[in-house]
């Protein structure tokens, strides 16, 4: 893989305070190319963070999980992709009509932008999760299973692509094509900690599995040296 193609690949999870997330960014300048936004941070400063790290020059995954009645959906990415946002998450299991009206509010927003629409990705396990902690809430299944289900959902209503872990990513990748985004959290280099993560792979791995993109939060802005830590990740890719 080519280094800037690498850059392209990786999206920095700034889950942090505003003035932290500003500091790695400004440091992250011209290294990296996205950056993520959660709830952490948006909803303690809302749009104008997104906007902040778009003056920067970054893009911006808003990955908000929106989650609610399909009109609550539908303005919640518009507002979002008006904000800025060039890439979107919703949960898979929030029903086809949700997903639909999500794709209907970043259209609207599009529309009313003249600019290009945001892209959306759905949620299908949470990385967190391991089967036992999907029996609590109810889903019995094997994991890779209720990926491929939600998955299928949500491209029947114009989703994007999903976010799964990096052991679901092959398959998703078989079952979505080419042309789907995969989003893989749980991505961690050799040797960091696991976190709060139980389903990870090294980024080599999960783009050798079929990730399009990686997040990837603490092993970077949690390394004595963002910058060097991010771009030793750029390194293992472009080899």
């Amino acid at each position: 893989m080519l280094e800037q193609e690498a850059r392209e690949r990786i999206i920095v999870a700034l889950d942090c305070g505003r003035e932290e997330a500003l500091t790695l960014a400004r440091a992250l300048s011209g290294h990296a190319r996205w950056l993520k936004v959660g709830m952490t941070l948006y909803y303690a400063e809302g749009p104008s963070i997104v906007r902040a790290f778009r003056d920067l020059g970054f893009k911006v995954f808003l990955d908000l999980k929106f989650h609610d009645i399909p009109h609550q959906v539908r303005g919640a990415a518009r507002s979002a992709a008006l904000a800025g946002a060039d890439l979107l998450s919703v949960h898979g299991l929030g029903s086809g009509a949700m997903l639909a009206a999500a794709r209907e509010g970043v259209e609207q927003a599009a529309a009313e932008t003249g600019g290009e629409r945001a892209r959306l990705v759905a949620i299908t396990v949470l990385t967190s999760m391991d089967e036992r902690a999907l029996a609590e809430v109810g889903i019995t299944c094997p994991i890779p299973e209720e990926a491929a289900r939600l998955a299928g959902l949500a491209r029947a209503n114009g989703i994007d692509g999903i976010v799964c872990s990096p052991r679901e990513a092959a398959a998703m990748r078989q079952l979505l094509g080419e042309d789907a985004l995969i989003v893989t959290p749980g991505v961690r280099p050799a040797g960091a900690a696991l976190g709060d993560q139980s389903r990870v792979a090294t980024p080599a791995a999960a783009i050798a599995s079929g990730a399009s993109h990686l997040v990837i939060g603490r092993p970077i802005t949690g390394a004595n040296d963002a910058v060097a830590a991010y771009e030793a990740i750029v390194g293992e890719l472009s080899e």
